[in-house]
């Protein structure tokens, strides 16, 4: 989620809006496809698309910019009302929401990674951390709620891509870059790799049972 203390471009802004929304799509059309009620889907919406960023401001110390900016949770709510009553119309254009929830990941990992940097300087492992964290916790505590072991380690290319990114961002900044420019590269670089890994069926490797 955005810190508007520190300084980025009002596309980012927005794109991260969106990836909130999107990541609250995710959470809620896991809540229906368990049969939750409206309420249940409206607070799965909202783990997901906050649950990342205010974990990462716990951790670092900070008021959860969830709680003193009310947009996000607003947007959250918004979105679980919309998916109750919407759903199996949304349903049909879920690949837009699959690209945002892309250009998310992309948004937060750097998101985080920037607030890090912002708190504690060019010190890579607070930064990936943050990023991360901010990327793919939601979704874990999604696929915790619902008692299914998180998507991020069994199947898919997701945290790997918040991985390289969050690298690229780190990378360009150690050579001086303006960290709008770096924030760009990295945001580019996690949101076309996880893409790709869609477009491809990117898997990790895993231990082959004989």
């Amino acid at each position: 989620m955005v810190d508007f203390s520190f300084p980025i471009d009002g596309f980012i802004s927005i794109m991260d809006y969106l990836g909130t929304i999107a990541f609250a799509v995710t959470g809620a059309s896991k809540a229906i496809a368990y049969k939750a009620d409206i309420f249940g889907i409206i607070v799965l919406a909202t783990v997901v698309g906050v649950g990342g960023g205010v974990t990462r401001d716990v951790i670092f110390g900070r008021f959860p910019t969830a709680f003193s900016d009310p947009i996000y949770v607003g947007l959250t709510i918004s979105t679980g009302i919309l998916m109750f009553f919407f759903f199996t119309r949304l349903k049909k254009k879920m690949n837009v929401w699959i690209i945002f929830d892309a250009v998310g990941l992309g948004v937060f990992s750097i998101l985080g990674a920037s607030i890090a940097y912002q708190i504690v300087g060019l010190n890579f492992l607070p930064m990936l951390f943050g990023g991360m964290i901010t990327a793919i916790g939601g979704g874990i505590l999604r696929d915790v709620f619902v008692r299914e072991i998180p998507i991020v380690f069994v199947k898919e290319v997701y945290a790997v891509a918040s991985f390289i990114g969050i690298i690229i961002f780190y990378a360009v900044l150690t050579f001086g870059v303006d960290v709008q420019i770096a924030s760009i590269l990295g945001i580019i670089t996690a949101t076309g790799m996880r893409l790709l890994a869609m477009k491809y069926n990117w898997n990790l490797p895993k231990v082959r049972e004989t």
